[in-house]
């Protein structure tokens, strides 16, 4: 499906929907949108090197990395044991992408390590955990014409504290983004200003505290709620004796039909 029709078949939905009981046009609006996507594990090589170049388009645009003749951004964190990396397919378009890592005492290699390590490893020594998204970035076109794919992608960080329960879920972002994090993650500045490898910006480091903040999520957002099963499908690994599904459906769909 082409972006303009995509757009005008959300458009078309919401004006048959927009008069549902308690839902506001926002989050309707979202929930429009999730009905036609899917979440992916990705883990083979196609799969990822198709989200490299989407991480390049993204931050290339948007001014946070300078022109390079590869045209993709891939770095250390990608392929560790306790990231996980996720390419969100709308209409079997890959819109969006974002990565995640689960930072223990026995398994602490993530980004926000690497950059603020002399803030976390003290709370990972004294028994404290995290999810570390990063490398979250949207198709520059598609998110020019249907703008909810950020709340769609960063989802996945919030419903991921369910399934690991860390003392919470870190975000390292510019500071012109901070607003969007306290709004929607009800996040706390831990740290200002450090230099981020492989970006021309500044970053600040936030955390979200859990379970308040997956709670308050899902009962101030519909599209943030979640089933334990997705969950599940989402964030256990492929072995021997388990075969991850190809996508996963966002449960949020069913369980606003079900309320």
């Amino acid at each position: 499906m082409s972006i303009g029709a995509a757009v005008e078949e959300v458009s078309s939905t919401s004006k048959k929907t927009g008069s549902d009981a308690g839902m506001n046009a926002f989050a309707r609006s979202v929930l429009q949108v999730m009905d036609q996507v899917e979440y992916r594990l990705c883990v083979n090589r196609e799969d990822m090197e198709d989200i490299f170049r989407l991480r390049y388009e993204a931050y290339l645009a948007s001014g946070m990395i300078k022109a390079s003749a590869l045209k993709m951004v891939e770095d250390e964190f990608d392929g560790l044991e306790n990231g996980y990396c996720y390419g969100i397919y709308y209409n079997d378009n890959l819109v969006s992408t974002v990565r995640l890592h689960h930072i223990t005492a026995a398994t602490p290699k993530a980004p926000s390590t690497k950059v603020f390590g002399d803030i976390l490893e003290p709370r990972l020594a004294a028994g404290e955990s995290f999810v570390d998204p990063s490398r979250f970035a949207v198709d520059p076109q598609w998110s020019a014409h249907l703008r909810v794919f950020p709340y769609i992608t960063l989802r996945l960080a919030l419903i991921s504290t369910y399934f690991f329960e860390p003392t919470s879920c870190l975000t390292a972002i510019k500071e012109e983004h901070a607003g969007f994090y306290k709004r929607m993650f009800l996040a706390t500045p831990l740290v200002r200003g450090r230099v981020y490898p492989g970006l021309t910006c500044p970053v600040d480091l936030w955390e979200s505290k859990y379970p308040f903040c997956a709670d308050q999520g899902a009962k101030r957002f519909a599209f943030f709620r979640s089933t334990p099963l997705e969950r599940r499908m989402l964030f256990t690994k492929p072995t021997d004796s388990y075969r991850a599904p190809l996508t996963i459906l966002p449960s949020t769909k069913f369980l606003d039909r079900a309320a």
